[in-house]
């Protein structure tokens, strides 16, 4: 398809604009097991706390208390069976990894920081209104939704839409150019029908008076 009958007129495909990578092939269904299986972990993590009554506290308490338990039984038996004790690996944090995170975490706090202070200090207004509509959006929809069901519908919309879109791209683009050139000649009509006659009849009142 050529650029300029795209949408946009874009010259990238929906692969590039994505990032061209192993996400980009995620949110495509290129790698269908591994979509497959995060919406089957979304789904089920959804329905674990929002029918069976979990939280995020409880859960985890829950799945860690059960595996402590397995683990120690296991070691336990091991122990006097004389057989060897459960496979776990080394946990060990080298200094060379905290000090990684705790840079990017002072990076991503001190440019965080620095951002506000510009919005409180209004010294850029147009990053205030940006940062205003985006909290009034987040405020709505949460009055609607809950944290949890909203990200699972994002998710849910993210690894639908482009794929969707990739598939009947030209089908899509020609309709919405369609629409788009439908609603051109709607207004261009009503604003000779209407307007133009309102526009009209006040430059008579005008001469009249």
């Amino acid at each position: 398809m050529d650029s300029s009958d795209r949408l946009f007129s874009r010259h990238r495909t929906i692969h590039d604009i994505l990032g061209g990578g192993c996400v980009a092939d995620v949110i495509l269904w290129r790698q269908k097991n591994v979509t497959c299986g995060i919406l089957s972990v979304a789904l089920a993590s959804w329905v674990v706390f929002e029918r069976s009554g979990y939280t995020v506290l409880s859960l985890v308490s829950s799945v860690l208390l059960l595996l402590v338990a397995i683990l120690f039984l296991w070691a336990k038996s091991a122990s006097i069976l004389n057989r060897p004790a459960p496979p776990l690996p080394r946990l060990h944090l080298s200094e060379k990894m905290v000090n990684e995170a705790a840079a990017f975490i002072r990076t991503s706090v001190n440019d965080f920081l620095s951002v506000s202070q510009d919005i409180a200090l209004g010294r850029d207004t147009r990053l205030f209104f940006q940062v205003a509509g985006y909290l009034l959006l987040i405020s709505i929809i949460g009055g609607f939704t809950d944290f949890l069901t909203l990200c699972y519908a994002s998710l849910l919309i993210v690894l639908t839409i482009p794929a969707l879109y990739e598939r009947y791209e030209d089908f899509i683009d020609n309709y919405v150019k369609m629409v788009c050139k439908k609603s051109q000649q709607l207004y261009v009509k009503f604003d000779i029908e209407c307007i133009g006659r309102i526009k009209k009849w006040i430059l008579e009142k005008q001469k009249l008076s």
